[in-house]
C-alpha cells in the first residue's frame, strides 16, 4: 500500500482543467478569475478537529484511495490540487470541519473505482467560476486565513462570491521543499455547489459488513 501511495505522489500529476478568464492585481496581490471544469471527485468530510489536523487526516484518506485502497485495487495516480473546503467563523477563523476533494484522474473519470473506506464518497461536481490567489511555502491554517483576507480586500465590492466557505488548495507533495504552490479560491456567487450524491451505492471497508450508504 505504501508503495502504491508513493507511486501516486511521484507520478505525473494531472491538474484540474481550467481556463483563465481574467487577471488582476490590487494592494500588491495578484489574482485570477478562472472557470474550472466539472467532473468526478473523491471527497471526505472530517469534523471536530482543528483545520490543520482535519485536513491532514482527510488528505491521507484520499491518498490511500488513489494509491489502491479501492474495489479494483488499482493505483490511479495523483491529481492537483488537493482542495479543502474551509468554513470561516464570523471572526475569520476556521471552524472545526473540512471537506477534502481530489479530482479523479481522467483515465478513471467515466468509471471511478469505489473506495474501500466508507467515509469517502465519489461525487459529480459542476463547473465552477472562482477567484484565486497564489502563495508559497508549507501552508497552514494561519496562511490560508491570511491570504483569504488579502483576497477579500483586493476584490473589494467589484466581485460577488460565497462568504460561507472557501477552498484551500495545495498542489505539491510534502517532500517538495521549494517552489511550492498553494491557492485560496472564492466561488463566484452565481455558481451553486453541487455534488452531494455518491456515485458508489456501497463503499466498503475491507472488514465491514455490507450496508446502505447514507445520503450526504
Amino acid at each position: 500500500m505504501l508503495g502504491m501511495i508513493k507511486n501516486s505522489l511521484l507520478s505525473t500529476v494531472e491538474t484540474w482543467p481550467h481556463r483563465v478568464l481574467r487577471r488582476g492585481e490590487k494592494e500588491q496581490l495578484s489574482y485570477e478569475e478562472r472557470e474550472c471544469e466539472g467532473g468526478r471527485f473523491a471527497a471526505v468530510e472530517v469534523e471536530g478537529k482543528p483545520f490543520d489536523e482535519a485536513s491532514k487526516e482527510g488528505v491521507l484518506k484520499l491518498l490511500k484511495y488513489v494509491g489502491g485502497s479501492n474495489d479494483k485495487g488499482v493505483g490511479m495516480g495523483m491529481t492537483a490540487p488537493v482542495s479543502i473546503t474551509a468554513f470561516p467563523a464570523e471572526d475569520g477563523s476556521l471552524q472545526q470541519k473540512v471537506k477534502v476533494y481530489l479530482r479523479i484522474p481522467n483515465q478513471f473519470q467515466a468509471s471511478p473505482p469505489c473506495p474501500s473506506d466508507e467515509s469517502i464518497k465519489i461525487e459529480e461536481r459542476q463547473a465552477l467560476t472562482i477567484y484565486s490567489t497564489q502563495f508559497g511555502g508549507y501552508a497552514k491554517e494561519v496562511d490560508y486565513v491570511n491570504y483569504a483576507a488579502k483576497l477579500k480586500s483586493a476584490l473589494g465590492s467589484e466581485a460577488t462570491y460565497r462568504k460561507d466557505f472557501y477552498f484551500c488548495n495545495g498542489y505539491d507533495p510534502p517532500m517538495k521543499p521549494y517552489g511550492r504552490r498553494n491557492e485560496v479560491w472564492f466561488v463566484k456567487e452565481m455558481d451553486v455547489i453541487q455534488g452531494t450524491k455518491s456515485l458508489c451505492p456501497v463503499s466498503l471497508s475491507p472488514e465491514a459488513e455490507p450496508a446502505h450508504s447514507a445520503p450526504m
